[in-house]
């Protein structure tokens, strides 16, 4: 049966450069990447090309040591140029110069009507082959899920309610028969149900509304409602022990043609915003795209892939990240301010109703233009009971850290850190008055929860 959650807490960010639903001509990059840093939990990467190897879209080019049946493979046709290594020869980056022309492997092709009476067995085959596999995200950490884990659910969330977020029925749009067989295919692999969460403030895309086999749930409020973990969290939450999967809404349709059409496609419409870009809107990308064509006003800006709470500074020579369907652009903020927030001003966003922060006078429309300047430095570990104004679950986030810091598996346990992963905690470090990085802090303690 279908839910209707209402989030009071949160915190909505309101940025200029919002992109704009019109779909703009980028310039192919002549590289691309494959990133293992992309993949949380990935350890222990082993690479199956060298440089000069020819690859087409789908060609598996590393494998987990541990698992070594789920391929991670390459989202573009060319050569394999450079293989970027870190300290004891971690590989950091695989690159790819694309061919003018993307070549596809060729997978087993179903019509529609096949895909629902495909097996479990069959389905899972494709998918660990064409890297499709990856898609699937594990709750508990994060993580590439394990296939031979059955999940008591999966959750889809179909908006983005991170600042500058795409339009998830603009960028599926024509794209129904696809997302309709990720479905299919997802449901293989759960006695439990497929969750399909929509935005409960808007008017919801018939994409979604018309979507079989699936339970419909409404979810109302503030960022973070549009976090997957926030909305598992009030629909099936997750005890030690309890195995969810995730699924991208943008994932599914890849899932979906990959069933189809036999060929795993990457590309996506991706959002360009962000302030420092001189055109807004959606562009066709794949998968770990090269973001130096991308044309921005002035000299020194930070490229992100993702959102400004949660996504990676990549730089302007990086790559678009494996999960990400926006790209940020913002200005650099290497300055020093006089008497710094202790002036009164109205055009800087906080979420703190301090002496100098007059934002909420502006109102709920003003667009605020940030930069990457923290107007502070990192300092002691300050209890202001923020964290738990902006986090709508039912866990203490200031105590989860201090265990985390502490090492104290039991409290961390205690305190929900089956329940979180770094985009849930974002809203937490945006507002944090001590500059720390808890995101950072969360990861080292569900990798200490992984490993013990």
């Amino acid at each position: 049966m279908s839910q209707t959650i209402k989030l009071k807490k949160g915190f909505d960010i309101n940025l200029a450069g919002k992109a704009e639903n019109k779909t703009i001509e980028v310039t192919q990059p002549d590289t691309f990447a494959l990133k293992p840093t992309d993949f949380s939990g990935l350890s222990r990467p082993k690479l199956v090309v060298k440089e000069g190897d020819n690859v087409k879209a789908g060609s598996p080019v590393f494998f987990e040591r541990n698992v070594e049946d789920i391929l991670y493979t390459s989202p573009v046709s060319g050569e394999i140029v450079e293989i970027k290594r870190a300290e004891k020869r971690k590989v950091l980056e695989v690159k790819i110069l694309a061919d003018k022309q993307v070549e596809f492997e060729k997978f087993k092709a179903y019509a529609a009507s096949e895909i629902s009476n495909l097996s479990k067995e069959d389905a899972l085959e494709q998918l660990k082959k064409s890297g499709g596999w990856t898609n699937i995200i594990q709750r508990p950490y994060g993580c590439v899920a394990n296939p031979e884990d059955s999940p008591k659910s999966i959750f889809i969330s179909t908006f983005d309610s991170s600042p500058l977020a795409p339009d998830y029925s603009y960028v599926l749009q024509g794209q129904e028969q696809y997302f309709q067989a990720g479905i299919e295919v997802l449901n293989k692999f759960t006695a439990g149900t497929v969750h399909l969460n929509v935005d409960g403030k808007a008017e919801v895309s018939q994409l979604f509304s018309n979507t079989k086999n699936v339970q419909l749930n409404n979810i109302n409020g503030p960022h973070p409602a549009g976090n997957v973990g926030v909305q598992i969290h009030h629909i099936d939450p997750i005890a030690k022990g309890d195995i969810v999967w995730t699924v991208n809404p943008v994932g599914v349709a890849i899932i979906g043609k990959l069933f189809i059409e036999g060929i795993y496609d990457t590309s996506r419409l991706v959002a360009l915003t962000g302030s420092q870009l001189k055109e807004r809107g959606y562009a066709k990308m794949y998968s770990g795209a090269c973001l130096n064509k991308l044309v921005v006003e002035g000299d020194d800006n930070r490229f992100i892939s993702g959102n400004v709470l949660s996504g990676e500074g990549v730089g302007s020579e990086g790559y678009l990240g494996n999960y990400h369907n926006q790209v940020t652009v913002i200005p650099e903020g290497k300055y020093e301010e006089f008497l710094g927030w202790i002036m009164p001003s109205t055009k800087k966003l906080s979420f703190h109703k301090a002496f100098g922060m007059l934002t909420f006078l502006n109102g709920k429309d003003k667009e605020f233009q940030v930069d990457t300047n923290t107007h502070g430095e990192e300092r002691n570990f300050v209890i202001s009971g923020a964290f738990e104004e902006v986090m709508p679950m039912d866990i203490l986030p200031t105590y989860l850290f201090k265990a985390i810091m502490a090492e104290d598996y039991d409290d961390m346990e205690a305190l929900g850190i089956y329940e979180v992963i770094e985009e849930d905690v974002a809203l937490c470090e945006f507002i944090d008055i001590s500059k720390n990085p808890l995101q950072e802090i969360l990861r080292e303690g569900i990798e200490l929860i992984k490993e013990g």
